[in-house]
């Protein structure tokens, strides 16, 4: 009888750590990426060099974060608090004609998630 309780017994343990380990303990927070939209102007569009672009940040971005390159060059950006998030402006650099260039977004989030993002633009001479 009593080696039929010590079998239930270490059982039990066995499936219960079973389960912990899937998650069922955890009180952890889940990474949430920061985001971005509505970009200006809009993908593929053509511009002039020099255009002003913006681009909204989601609210969970750490705005000190935010990096913009544009064809590997960092651009200055000017970030100002809005009710979606950040509003992010810039303009393009001067040195770039005649090619598509992607604006090229990076930030950290709250909870130190890193996110990206951009959109393609095609700069006139």
């Amino acid at each position: 009888m009593k080696l039929f309780r010590i079998l239930w017994l270490s059982l039990f343990i066995v499936v219960a750590q079973a389960a912990w380990g899937y998650g069922g303990g955890s009180s952890s927070k889940a990474c949430e990426k920061p985001g971005f939209s509505r970009f200006s102007p809009p993908d593929k569009a053509e511009v002039s060099p020099n255009t002003e672009f913006s681009f909204i940040a989601s609210p969970n971005t750490k705005p000190q974060t935010i990096k913009v390159i544009v064809k590997d060059i960092p651009v200055p950006i000017a970030v100002k608090p809005v009710a979606q998030g950040y509003a992010v402006s810039g303009v393009l650099p001067a040195a770039l004609r005649g090619v598509y260039a992607r604006i090229g977004i990076a930030a950290e989030g709250a909870s130190q998630c890193k996110g990206s993002g951009g959109w393609l633009l095609n700069i006139g001479e």
